[in-house]
């Protein structure tokens, strides 16, 4: 008999994931406010109520990419969406693009350029280290006809976060425009795309905004739509061409796109407004706040960080494994013995980091400390040795809270 048509041998269960303690690269936990709005009930993508939320959600995003530009919404995709909507949208076939390349994503951003028929100009980077600007300066006096600078404000791949107020400035001053990657920095770190002048930013609801996986924040400035529009050629991609979608997300009449995800619509509206209840300014310092105790513990296990200090995420802590101890060994044993999941290393860095996010509701000391007492015990299972104590993790962790707080009292 045909195995496709028979019934299955037994009863498959309703599936319920188990609990963990997302301490990854994304996605991170969610708000219990969040995931009750995801279970509400569905109505229609061109009811009056839903095009009326669409409305506040497109305001929400503006504060949190602190921007007055009116074409800011949520694209239905992930954030790998966001890039490539950017792309295919602002790269016309022959135009010359420089991208800033110091980790997988500035990788992505070139497969991009080319797909779209662009010319890639590369700005190098050491993997773990910020865009220098005076490279990117370089780059574009050696190519006076370049019309678009992209690049990675933080990468995720790394946890370095580059200074995107001076390469936009660097950028504007030849005469291109900007895309920037704020997948993994939107509600973790500042990000001003008014003040840093960029023309094209997405991000992803899954990281810092601790929403469900499966939307991308996006932002274009007026001069990045007077680019689409005056394109010669018809943008390649039918579901990211922004002139189709405007009339979906515009001001006025809706008219029909695509089927919108009316309930990870609904959790994003709610994680943007848990989000400006706690204030963006706040939200940053919640991620710096815990990321100085993490720190604090991680060191205290001979843990060495791959990026400097100064340019370092407070949401994004890249650590190298310690030699002689095995990287999927410990990642396995953190999930299946104690339910904490950080993340591998990409690209050349697979099996030499390990990826520790703090990201949005991740971002809490039960977190930090959960993380840290689970290392500590994994590690030296794998025979690394750390400082000698049981709990020394923890206990550089609460010295790192108590010295926050003394200096926030003072």
């Amino acid at each position: 008999m045909n195995a496709i048509s028979t019934v299955p041998e037994r009863a498959i269960d309703a599936f319920h994931p188990p609990r963990r303690i997302l301490l990854g690269p994304g996605p991170s936990d969610l708000h219990p406010r969040v995931m009750a709005a995801l279970g509400q009930g569905v109505i229609g993508y061109l009811d009056p109520v839903f095009v009326g939320m669409m409305e506040e959600l497109k305001t929400l995003l503006r504060y949190a990419f602190q921007t007055a530009n009116p074409l800011t919404f949520p694209l239905s995709g992930p954030g790998s969406v966001g890039m490539e909507t950017c792309f295919v949208n602002l790269v016309e076939p022959g135009d010359k693009v420089v991208v800033c390349r110091n980790g997988v994503f500035g990788g992505r951003m070139i497969e991009n350029v080319e797909r779209s028929g662009g010319r890639a100009v590369i700005v190098e980077e050491e993997w773990g280290r910020p865009i220098d600007p005076q490279k990117l300066e370089d780059a574009l006096r050696a190519h006076p006809d370049a019309r678009i600078v992209a690049f990675v404000h933080a990468e995720t791949s790394t946890g370095a976060q580059s200074d995107a107020a001076t390469l936009c400035r660097i950028a504007r001053e030849h005469g291109c425009l900007t895309i920037v990657d704020a997948v993994t920095s939107l509600g973790g770190t500042p990000v001003k795309v008014d003040e840093w002048g960029a023309d094209a930013t997405y991000s992803a609801s899954q990281k810092c905004l601790s929403c469900t996986p499966g939307l991308a924040p996006v932002t274009f400035s007026t001069a990045a739509i007077d680019k689409v529009r005056a394109r010669k050629t018809k943008v390649q991609s039918w579901f990211m061409d922004l002139t189709l979608v405007l009339d979906y997300w515009g001001a006025t009449q809706r008219t029909y796109h695509h089927t919108a995800p009316g309930n990870s619509l609904y959790g994003l509206h709610e994680a943007l407004r848990l989000l400006a209840e706690e204030g963006l300014e706040n939200a940053w310092s919640r991620h710096r706040h815990h990321h100085h105790a993490l720190k604090a513990g991680l060191e205290a296990l001979g843990l060495e960080f791959i990026v400097p200090e100064a340019a370092r995420l407070p949401q994004m802590n890249a650590v190298r494994v310690p030699a002689g101890v095995d990287d999927l060994t410990v990642r396995r044993a953190l999930l299946q013995d104690h339910a904490v999941e950080i993340g591998a290393g990409l690209g050349p860095l697979a099996g030499k980091v390990w990826r520790v996010g703090l990201m949005g509701y991740s971002a809490r000391e039960e977190n930090v400390f959960a993380a840290l007492g689970a290392l500590e015990q994994v590690l030296s299972q794998a025979g690394h040795k750390t400082v000698p104590g049981a709990t020394a993790a923890a206990a550089a962790a609460h010295r790192a809270y108590a010295e926050q707080h003394l200096i926030t009292a003072g």
